[in-house]
C-alpha cells in the first residue's frame, strides 16, 4: 500500500506502535518497582532510554511528519479524526524536544528513583538532592522547547491534564483549599472533642493476612483477576492497559486498613483501564482521557465506596474471618476510625478525606516555587516543613514524612493537582449516579455494584479520548468541574461523624 494512497493508515500504525512502546515502559516500570534485582537499575535505565528514544522517533520523525501533512482530513471518519487530533497534540509538543534530551531525562529518572529509595532508607534528603536538581534543570529545558512563553510548571501541568488550562486548575485548587480550611475552622473544635478512640485491637497484622484481605475486597468489588494481580511496591500504583490492569499496595502491620484503602484506590484505576474498549487498544479511543479523570475513578472507589457504611456492612464478616481479633468490633467503630479527621497527620496516602487536599495544595505550591526558581532544591525540606506547620499544625518528624514522602518527583512534576481534580469529579460522579440510579451507599449495600460499573463504563471508560476533559465531565455529570460538590460531600461526612 503506497504512501500516497493511504497516508492515514500508515500514520495511525506508527502512532499505535508508539503507544504500545509506552505500555512496554509501564511493564518495565512495574518490574523495576516490584521484582527487579537491586542492581538491575543500570541496565533498566538504558532500556527506558532506548524505548523513549524509539517512541520519540515514531512520533516526531521525518516520516511521521510527512504522513501527517499528507492526510486528507475530509475523508476521515469521526474515530479517525479523534486519533489524528490526539496524536497531533502530542506530536506538536514532542517535535520541539531534541531526542538527546529525551534520552537524558529518561536515564536520569531511572537513577533518581533508586536515589529516592536510598534517601528514604537513610533519612537524608541530600542523597536525593543532586538528582532532583538535575531533573528540575532538565524539565526547565524541556518545557522551554515546548513553549517558552509559559512557566515551566504550566507546561508540566498540561502533560498530565492537557484539556484544563493551568489558570483554571489553580483556581479550583484555591477554592478547594479555602473551603477545606473553612470547614476545619468551623468544625475543628467539635472534631477534636469527638475524635474516636483508637481501635481496641492491637497488631501486628501480618502482611500475608492483609494480602488476603485486600484480595477478598478486590473480588467483592468486581476485579477481573484474569487481567490483573496484586503485588507490593514502595509506593502503591497501578498501570498498563485494558488487558493487564495489575495493582500494587504496601502493608503497615500496625494499621490493618491502610493497605485496604490503598488497594481499593488502585482498584478504581484498574476499573478504568479494564473498562476501556478492547477493540481500540493502542489508539486514542482505547486510552484514558487524562490523569485527573483517572484519579476520579480511584477516589470514587476509595472514598464513596470504600468508606461507605454499605461497604463495611458487607465486608466486616470477611475482616472478622481473616482477623478474628475484630470479632467484637462494630461497623460503627470501623467507620469512625476510617472517617475521622486528623489534621495533624503528615502522610498524604494516610490522610483523611477532608485534610487530604491540603497535602495536595502543599505539593502544588512547593512545585511552583521550585520550578520557577523561587526556591532551590536544598530549600525544599524547609519550605515543605513551613507549609506543613501552616496546614497541619506541626512539621514532619523526619524528611521521610516530608519532602521525601512521595516517589513522584523522581519521575514527574505537575501530577499532584490531578488527585484533587479527580476528587472533585468523583463527587460529581457520585451525585450523577444518585440522580440517575440510586445513592452509592445503597447500591453497595444491596450488592448492585454492577450498576455502578455499567454507569462508569458507559459514561466515562468507553469514551476513551473521544471528548476533551471538560466535555466528558459536563456530559457525564451535567455540570462543569467545580469544588462545590466535593466540599458539600466533605461537610456531609463531617456532620455524619459528629452525629455518631
Amino acid at each position: 500500500m503506497s504512501d500516497v494512497q493511504n497516508p492515514y493508515e500508515q500514520f495511525a500504525h506508527r502512532i499505535r506502535n508508539a503507544n504500545l512502546l509506552d505500555d512496554i515502559s509501564l511493564v518495565l516500570n512495574w518490574d523495576q518497582q516490584v521484582t527487579m534485582p537491586e542492581e538491575g537499575s543500570n541496565a533498566r535505565s538504558l532500556h527506558f532510554s532506548a524505548l523513549s528514544s524509539t517512541r520519540h522517533e515514531l512520533l516526531t520523525g521525518e516520516r511521521t511528519v510527512e504522513l501527517l501533512e499528507a492526510i486528507d482530513e475530509t475523508n476521515l471518519s469521526t474515530d479517525e479524526r479523534i486519533t489524528l487530533r490526539e496524536a497531533r497534540r502530542e506530536i506538536e509538543r514532542k517535535r520541539s524536544i531534541p531526542e538527546s534530551l529525551v534520552e537524558e531525562i529518561s536515564e536520569t529518572q531511572t537513577r533518581a528513583f533508586d536515589d529516592w529509595k536510598a534517601a528514604r532508607e537513610t533519612e537524608s534528603f541530600d542523597r536525593f538532592a543532586d538528582p532532583l536538581c538535575d531533573l528540575v534543570k532538565l524539565q526547565r529545558e524541556r518545557t522551554d522547547y515546548i513553549d517558552a512563553s509559559q512557566s515551566t510548571y504550566s507546561v508540566l501541568l498540561e502533560d498530565a491534564e492537557p484539556c484544563i488550562d493551568p489558570e483554571t486548575i489553580d483556581g479550583l485548587l484555591t477554592a478547594l483549599r479555602d473551603g477545606v480550611l473553612d470547614l476545619l475552622n468551623e468544625y475543628g473544635d467539635e472534631l477534636s472533642e469527638s475524635a474516636p478512640a483508637p481501635l481496641d485491637v492491637s497488631g501486628p497484622f501480618k502482611a500475608e493476612k492483609q494480602q488476603e484481605l485486600c484480595e477478598r475486597a478486590l473480588t467483592m468489588l468486581g476485579y477481573n483477576w484474569k487481567r490483573g494481580r496484586l503485588d507490593t511496591a514502595p509506593h502503591p500504583f497501578d498501570g498498563l492497559s485494558q488487558f493487564d490492569a495489575r495493582i500494587t499496595t504496601r502493608f503497615d502491620e500496625e494499621e490493618p486498613f491502610s493497605a485496604l484503602l490503598s488497594t481499593i484506590h488502585e482498584f478504581g484505576h484498574a476499573a478504568y483501564n479494564l473498562g476501556l474498549p478492547d477493540k481500540h487498544y493502542g489508539t486514542a479511543l482505547g486510552r484514558a482521557r487524562s490523569h485527573s479523570v483517572h484519579e476520579s475513578q480511584s477516589r470514587f472507589f476509595e472514598n464513596h465506596v470504600g468508606r461507605s457504611r454499605g461497604f463495611w456492612e458487607r465486608f466486616m464478616p470477611t475482616v472478622r474471618e481473616i482477623f478474628p481479633e475484630f470479632e467484637s468490633v462494630s461497623v460503627d467503630t470501623v467507620l469512625a476510625h476510617l472517617n475521622s479527621v486528623d489534621r495533624s497527620n503528615q502522610i498524604r496516602v494516610k490522610a483523611d478525606e477532608v485534610t487530604y487536599h491540603l497535602h495536595i495544595v502543599l505539593r502544588h505550591e512547593v512545585e511552583q516555587q521550585l520550578l520557577s526558581g523561587d526556591i532551590t532544591v536544598e530549600e525544599v525540606p524547609e519550605v515543605w516543613n513551613d507549609r506543613a506547620e501552616r496546614y497541619f499544625g506541626t512539621s514532619p518528624e523526619s524528611v521521610v514524612d516530608g519532602a521525601l514522602q512521595d516517589v513522584h518527583w523522581s519521575t514527574s512534576f505537575g501530577m499532584f493537582p490531578n488527585y484533587s481534580l479527580g476528587s472533585m469529579l468523583a463527587a460529581q460522579v457520585a451525585t450523577a449516579i444518585e440522580r440517575e440510579i440510586d445513592d452509592v451507599n445503597t447500591l453497595v449495600r444491596e450488592e448492585r455494584l454492577d450498576e455502578v460499573h455499567d454507569w462508569l463504563t458507559e459514561n466515562i471508560h468507553q469514551r476513551g479520548q473521544r471528548d476533551t476533559t471538560d466535555e466528558l465531565i459536563e456530559c457525564a455529570t451535567g455540570r462543569p468541574l467545580s469544588a462545590e460538590p466535593l466540599l458539600d460531600h466533605l461537610e456531609s461526612n463531617i456532620r455524619t461523624q459528629l452525629a455518631r
